[in-house]
């Protein structure tokens, strides 16, 4: 209240004073993320500019290009393109995450709505009242009635941002979850793709041993017909007869990974297990001959898990901010005009009308040490915050230089299997045509079959890793840094924060 009572001039020297000292306060630690080491190249060892050529394909590391949005595209694969956007429309998973960035949102503009703006209600009473009357005066009870309509204002001033830098923290708290949304979204066409190229290669894989368990019965069974004319031991019966029970044990196994993928990619499709989509033809599956790699000062703004790691660092500031703005004074405004009386004619009359102005102006003095603890509190997550971006980065590089080497060696062990099937393949074409001019038995054509059909199982196997750890750096590598600003504009565009001075905007933009 008495504040209101001083001279114009004074009040005018303390707002000037006021908005000194809050240009002089540093309150907490700026939120910008520690530096970090930027290697010369991510692995142990200096990566390449190419792999070995394997299936006659070479795959080219492009050293800084930017990443490929829609990568999956990359296949040449029109059934892999559908999968891959059937799941970013239906996935109840993403569905749910996009909801929950909604409502953080929401929480945003509702939050900086109550504490930068004034709140302006509008009330009515009618009460019947029966109170005690003075004996003296007439009856023992006196009965009355009450009419008020009042429009009711309040409003805190911000002195030393303790609204504002909540306001900033829970924005940023709203970027960190569009960040994940974006991840979550990345990371589920990314699992489409591992998915639908690992059922596709199981698939090869199953078709290939039933032709090695043909192979193997057809064997033990004339081995069987050999042993009963004399003609082998019973240790060769016994020992045909065995690998042949080990191929058939192995094909359970096969389809029990086959039938699970299968299932995993229909969940990650929103669809049921029974629904399943059927697989890929492998052989379809065109392997991308250049692969962007982000250099190491660019990956910090091209993947969503940094990004978000930044955006929670620049909340766990706010906080500090706000822990100290706490101990800090706070004055507050409220105001109401409205009409009242003890009947309606006078309470819509000009007799009838009631206002009230007043100020509260408090200083915390003794909280028990608490307002210290917080504060201290905010500045320990806020070191936490600083160790988990280091890791968060690091963990980044570490997923880089993994993916790279993998496509190294996966590129090696596909060339040497490649050449290994071509060769079997060439002896058992050669053992198949001797077979049919009379010149070898049967059994050294399923021989060299057996050869030839492991050494193909090899080489499924190698391009299945291929194909999957390809698809794993295209999502190690983030997203375009253009695209991010671009959601960061257009985030600024649909939140009440852009328009709040003072107040971080929050990317909620981000979502597809």
């Amino acid at each position: 209240m008495a504040i209101l009572a001083f001279p114009r001039h004074l009040r005018l020297t303390l707002l000037a004073g006021t908005t000194l000292t809050l240009a002089a306060c540093s309150f907490g630690p700026n939120g910008e993320p520690p530096a970090m080491p930027q290697p010369a190249h991510y692995g142990a060892e200096a990566q390449p500019t190419q792999t070995v050529p394997a299936q006659g394909v070479t795959q080219q590391f492009v050293v800084g290009a930017k990443p490929v949005p829609e990568w999956w595209k990359l296949y040449q694969s029109e059934a892999l393109n559908a999968l891959v956007d059937e799941g970013l429309r239906n996935s109840p998973t993403l569905a749910a995450t996009d909801k929950s960035l909604a409502a953080a949102r929401e929480q945003l503009r509702a939050q900086i709505g109550s504490s930068m703006l004034p709140t302006i209600d509008l009330g009515g009473q009618a009460t019947r009242n029966r109170a005690l009357a003075i004996p003296e005066a007439g009856p023992n009870t006196f009965l009355y009635n009450i009419f008020v309509g009042q429009l009711q204002a309040h409003y805190t001033f911000d002195l030393f941002g303790a609204a504002r830098l909540a306001d900033a923290a829970l924005a940023a708290r709203v970027n960190v979850q569009a960040y994940q949304f974006d991840a979550a979204r990345r990371a589920l066409a990314a699992n489409i793709v591992t998915a639908a190229i690992t059922s596709a290669a199981l698939r090869a894989q199953i078709d290939t041993t039933e032709r090695l368990v043909t192979l193997a019965n057809d064997q033990a069974r004339d081995t069987q017909r050999r042993y009963v004319l004399g003609a082998v031991s019973h240790a060769d019966q016994l020992s045909a007869q065995q690998s042949a029970a080990s191929l058939s044990a192995s094909l359970p196994g096969l389809k029990q990974q086959w039938l699970t993928t299968r299932h995993a990619l229909a969940v990650l499709l929103g669809r049921t297990p029974d629904a399943a989509p059927d697989d890929l033809e492998l052989a379809q599956l065109h392997v991308p001959e250049q692969v962007p790699v982000v250099v190491p000062s660019e990956l910090l703004r091209t993947r969503p898990d940094i990004q978000a790691a930044d955006a929670a660092l620049k909340a766990a500031a706010a906080d500090v901010g706000v822990a100290t703005a706490q101990m800090f004074p706070s004055l507050s405004l409220s105001a109401s005009m409205g009409q009242g009386g003890f009947s309606w004619p006078v309470a819509l009359s000009g007799a009838g009308a009631i206002w009230s102005i007043g100020a509260s102006l408090s200083q915390p003095l003794f909280h028990g040490g608490a307002l210290f603890a917080q504060r201290r509190a905010a500045v320990d997550t806020y070191d936490a915050t600083v160790s988990q971006y280091k890791q968060t980065v690091l963990t980044a590089f570490q997923n880089v230089a993994d993916t790279l080497a993998a496509l190294q060696h996966d590129a090696q062990a596909l060339d040497a299997a490649n050449i290994a099937a071509r060769s079997a393949q060439g002896i058992f074409d050669e053992t198949s045509g001797r077979y049919r001019l009379g010149a070898l038995p049967i059994a050294s054509t399923r021989s060299s079959e057996q050869q030839f059909r492991n050494a193909q199982l090899d080489e499924i196997r190698y391009t299945s890793a291929r194909l999957t750890d390809t698809a794993a750096l295209f999502q190690a590598m983030g997203n375009p840094p253009l695209e991010a600003e671009r959601s960061a504009s257009a985030a600024s565009a649909s939140t009440t924060a852009s328009a709040t001075p003072g107040v971080p905007t929050a990317n909620v933009g981000a979502s597809n």
